[in-house]
């Protein structure tokens, strides 16, 4: 049997959290969400059971927390959405080919081609 793809969603608009795990579930990942940070750095430094993490940039210190937890999980993709723009090019460059950006508001659809296209790229 496969394993299905394990991501976690870190966003603290209830709504929003409920309708991307239910949109991702329905095409097959596996999704855990939470709607703190704190907890969710605590989770995913605990395990390494996730492939990826979409997290909401507004919950977390911005570039300097996605560094550190880039850096504290070396498989792990992550996807930042925020309605406020955000750079990857940024970001250290060990880090950057496994992190992405997503403007809100974005509908369901730019949110699984997103994840896909993380997914997909080969780290450097």
């Amino acid at each position: 049997m496969l394993e299905r793809t394990r991501l976690l969603i870190v966003d603290d608009e209830a709504p929003l959290l409920r309708l991307m795990k239910a949109y991702l579930e329905r095409v097959g990942y596996e999704v855990d969400t939470c709607a703190d940070a704190a907890n969710a750095f605590d989770c995913l430094s605990a395990e390494a059971k996730w492939q990826a993490a979409i997290l909401d940039l507004s919950l977390i210190a911005g570039r300097d927390d996605i560094i550190r937890l880039a850096r504290r999980s070396p498989g792990l993709r992550v996807l930042v959405c925020s309605g406020s723009p955000f750079e990857v090019d940024a970001l250290p460059a060990d880090i950057r080919s496994r992190c992405s950006f997503l403007q809100k508001p974005f509908l369901p659809k730019m949110l699984l081609d997103a994840v896909e296209e993380l997914l997909a790229r080969t780290p450097a």
